[in-house]
């Protein structure tokens, strides 16, 4: 295998039909040259060049080399091009899976400027619950994955990104009791659940902290939209199990109400997740130091 170095003064000296221009054009001295296309004449064990007393011309073997070796340089340069522009953020893609509401709350915002900022990286946003994220991380179908922790999987490796702290919320046809502590037991009875989907992250942790206080989660409506939950809650349908960050709007405009269990429910942590056995790509690992500046 020659150098391919040789083959660009090779392709420079062939276009110039001159060392010494080569050689200019190339930054590099005319005996360099020379002695360059001395070492791929003998590495290929044929004449490439007749010298001439103003120049060089090729012989039949180098024009024969020739057409082969403008192809591959040309592509060589295009590959470094497509590097150069995947470094630049010019090109590529940007692929990453989070659940819906980590998608509209967290993930949007920096999503937004990444994409005004780089128009040119194609985003690839896949939406699904964490188990599923996660599958289609070790399948390599995303690079990022935006996932609700603790996630015990070998395979990836996962940082923490936000804390998020998880609530019952009710509409003005509940607002009275959210006026003083309510206890996890007065959540059964007079107040319909609302609860997110069987299978969800929410869901499981939700069914968690019910069961730690002698309870199960026996939900009036389960429904895989948190928009869906909002607005059931808002309408009066019972308390809805979202994260309060989620529905800071709605709080705010007196829209829902926050019950205040008197058994505290702990905070979760949203995490980013990626394979531990591969290179994080260019853009992946500018997006990530983005997405952490907006938390």
């Amino acid at each position: 295998m020659m150098n391919t170095e040789w083959y660009r003064i090779f392709l420079y000296t062939a276009k110039a039909g001159n060392l010494t221009k080569a050689a200019q054009e190339l930054h590099i001295t005319q005996p360099s040259v020379s002695y360059t296309l001395k070492q791929l004449e003998a590495g290929l064990g044929v004449k490439l060049f007749n010298r001439l007393s103003k120049g060089v011309r090729l012989t039949p073997e180098g024009a024969a080399l020739l057409e082969y070796v403008e192809q591959s340089l040309s592509l060589l340069d295009a590959g470094e091009r497509k590097i150069q522009s995947l470094k630049d953020l010019a090109s590529g893609e940007l692929r990453i899976g989070a659940s819906g509401p980590v998608i509209k709350h967290l993930l949007l915002p920096a999503l937004d400027q990444f994409h005004a900022d780089h128009p040119g990286v194609r985003i690839r946003l896949f939406q699904g619950r964490t188990s599923e994220i996660s599958s289609r991380l070790r399948e390599g179908q995303i690079d990022i994955g935006l996932i609700h922790l603790p996630l015990p999987d070998p395979d990836l490796e996962v940082k923490p990104l936000a804390a998020i702290q998880d609530s019952f919320v009710v509409g003005r046809a509940y607002r009275e009791l959210a006026a003083h502590p309510i206890s996890a037991g007065e959540l059964f009875g007079p107040i319909p659940l609302l609860l997110p989907s069987r299978g969800s992250s929410t869901r499981q942790f939700a069914d968690q902290w019910l069961s730690a206080h002698g309870l199960k989660a026996e939900a009036d409506i389960e429904l895989s939209s948190l928009d869906m939950l909002i607005e059931c809650a808002r309408r009066g349908y019972g308390a809805a199990f979202v994260t309060k960050s989620f529905v800071q709007q709605e709080l705010t405009n007196g829209d829902l109400f926050e019950l205040q269990p008197t058994e505290p429910i702990p905070a979760r942590t949203v995490g980013i997740a990626v394979r531990r056995d591969l290179s994080l790509p260019i853009i992946a690992r500018r997006f990530i130091e983005l997405l952490s500046s907006f938390v």
